[in-house]
């Protein structure tokens, strides 16, 4: 008996996305770019760093009939070959590495540039968030902002070594020494005064310690050197806090241009719930600018202060349309689960890592609001008492994730319920998980009656 043969399998071919793609792999001090291999006969060339170079890589581009570019994110050198192809009117695409390096097949001659540009062809590369216009530089200005920020926050460890020096106790007596009382008892010290009465009576009427207290502390050994030390520390604090004063009103001009392109919100701004201002915050109305721009308060979520709303719009835009929904919003922020299944079971569901801002932010967030007697508050504390405090961060950051989402996507209004009806509706999903395990065994669970309170007798 003869065997039959068995059909040819047909190979099938990948179809092509993105026929007309280019990709570079970019480096300090060259870029290797690589087209298609029927676009040219050399499809990879190396280019230099400098200006021209990159113009002559865009002219080379235009030449090969090129029309999306994909780049791998290497540190800081790609940012101005993205804005100057951006410029030259290529869509352009960063990618992540671990994209690339995850798709099999790879051939050892075969170089980075070629790789990608492969990949990419195919639409096998994610493209990366990345920001455009106004929100692009709003982020540069935030990023900035933050950074001087942390170079005024080392200024300030340097006013307390100089103070402990001189054994100048101020900072253990004022919750913060750039406050108004402990810049006015700062300065006069520069300025000469040693008198611990003088120095304790420019305590402020709001201050916490008593003035004796304060007078106290600053009874001390202020030698020239330590506070030469202390002078010039102040200096560049005001100098770092003249140059965020600065970003402010960058800021606040991007802000404006943005609130004249959006419509008139239909909703008046609600009352805010703290009249303080934050701490490091922006000296004008951020909340004010920021209803005229999105038409809703972002800052009635709890957790999400003026601030923390402002630098999460500056790193995800005003328009959250490129995420479907709030599943894939949490997904890119890594703050979901990555759940590793292999032969039907989940290995694993831990979050991946992730440096992204956003989430950062949104864990500072779920910190805060795990101290608020609310909704996300409770649901804080009870997943802190049942798995730990890093995962309740990461869970109450997600809730809080999708509650943004919503709000900016939707226009959803955020209304607590409290932590009353949180714990109550918790305890009755208890309940009734009870008696549905009871009546699967056969039982029923009834109500105990009250046990009355034990008398004392004397």
């Amino acid at each position: 008996m003869s065997e039959t043969k068995r059909p040819a399998r047909r190979q099938g071919t990948m179809p092509c996305v993105h026929p007309n793609a280019a990709a570079i792999d970019i480096g300090a001090t060259m870029h290797m770019a690589a087209v298609g291999l029927d676009r040219d006969p050399e499809p990879v060339r190396r280019f230099g760093t400098f200006t021209g170079d990159l113009h002559r890589l865009a002219d080379w581009f235009v030449q090969c009939g090129v029309k999306t570019v994909v780049m791998e994110s290497t540190g800081v050198y790609w940012i101005p070959v993205y804005e100057i192809l951006e410029q030259r009117g290529f869509a352009v695409s960063v990618v992540n590495a671990r994209d690339a390096k995850h798709v099999p097949g790879r051939k050892t001659d075969v170089s980075d540039a070629q790789w990608l540009q492969r990949l990419h062809e195919y639409g096998l590369l994610r493209p990366s968030f990345q920001p455009h216009g106004a929100i692009a530089t709003l982020r540069a200005y935030l990023r900035q902002r933050e950074r001087l920020l942390d170079y005024a926050a080392a200024h300030i460890q340097h006013m307390q070594k100089a103070l402990t020096q001189m054994n100048l106790q101020i900072h253990h007596v004022v919750s913060d020494i750039t406050g108004v009382t402990g810049m006015r008892i700062i300065r006069a010290i520069i300025a000469g005064e040693r008198d611990p009465d003088v120095l304790a009576s420019y305590r402020e009427r709001g201050c916490h310690a008593s003035s004796e207290t304060i007078r106290q502390a600053l009874v001390g050994n202020a030698r020239d050197e330590h506070v030469f030390a202390l002078a010039q520390s102040v200096e560049l604090y005001d100098v770092y806090q003249a140059k965020v004063a600065d970003c402010d009103q960058r800021i606040k001009g991007v802000l404006d241009r943005l609130a004249a392109a959006a419509s008139k919100p239909t909703k008046e701004l609600s009352p805010p719930r703290h009249k303080t201002r934050g701490a490091n915050a922006p000296a004008f109305d951020v909340r004010k600018s920021l209803h005229a721009i999105l038409g809703v308060d972002l800052t009635q979520i709890h957790g999400l202060g003026p601030y923390i709303v402002l630098k999460l719009i500056g790193e995800c835009g005003t328009d959250l349309s490129m995420w479907p929904d709030a599943k894939h919003f949490t997904s890119w922020l890594s703050l979901a689960p990555h759940n590793k299944i292999s032969g039907g079971k989940v290995l694993s569901s831990r979050t991946r890592r992730s440096g992204n801002r956003a989430a950062s932010l949104l864990r500072l967030a779920a910190i805060t609001v795990g101290r608020t007697e609310t909704a996300l508050g409770a649901f804080f504390r009870r997943l802190s008492s049942r798995v730990g405090k890093a995962k309740a961060v990461t869970a109450t950051a997600r809730k809080i994730a999708v509650l943004f989402y919503n709000a900016m996507r939707h226009g959803m209004d955020y209304v607590d319920p409290g932590a009353s009806y949180y714990e109550e509706r918790y305890r009755q999903r208890v309940l009734d998980n009870l008696q549905r395990r009871a009546k699967s065994l056969g039982l029923v669970l009834s109500p105990a009656a009250a046990i009355p309170e034990a008398v004392g007798v004397s």
